[in-house]
């Protein structure tokens, strides 16, 4: 029982780390599959829309900085686990949910967005600036569920 503190708040990264980087594979597979029919036509758009096809990838990373954040504050990066109370624990893995659900869905989500700029970068290059603001502006839901999760976390005392 004395565990169950620290079991919540390694399950509040692990969903982090899991939800959003799953989110990030669906969306970064979506828009490569859209990017790859591109390059099959014209190889010279290749950097163009790899780096369309990258864009769903950062809600991996943002789940992913935030399960360190959660290991860091816990003790388990830099030598001895802090004892937590469940409710510490539940706080924690609490704080994990909104990069978590907000990283599966804008990471699917931006994925097809980035697939439908592909198509933009593929009929029109020179609208390349324009495209990719489709798709980042479903990363900004990303990034302010990023700083709630953070600010969350951060602030939980331990």
């Amino acid at each position: 029982m004395s565990e169950l503190g620290i079991v919540y708040a390694l399950l509040g990264a692990a969903v982090a780390v899991l939800l959003a980087g799953a989110g990030s594979s669906i969306g970064v597979g979506i828009a490569g599959q859209a990017a790859a029919g591109v390059v099959t036509e014209d190889p010279s758009k290749f950097a163009k829309v790899l780096i369309m096809q990258l864009l769903p990838g950062t809600q991996g990373i943002y789940g992913l900085l935030v399960g360190f954040i959660v290991l860091s504050k816990v003790g388990l990066l830099g030598g001895g686990a802090a004892a937590l109370t469940p409710q510490t624990g539940l706080m924690i893995l609490a704080a994990c949910l909104p990069i978590g659900i907000v990283g599966l869905i804008s990471g699917k989500y931006q994925g097809k967005t980035s697939a439908a700029a592909i198509g933009i970068v593929a009929k029109k290059p020179d609208q390349f600036g324009k495209a990719m603001l489709f798709p980042a502006m479903v990363e900004t839901y990303a990034i302010l569920a990023l700083l709630i999760s953070i600010l969350a976390v951060t602030n939980i005392p331990v």
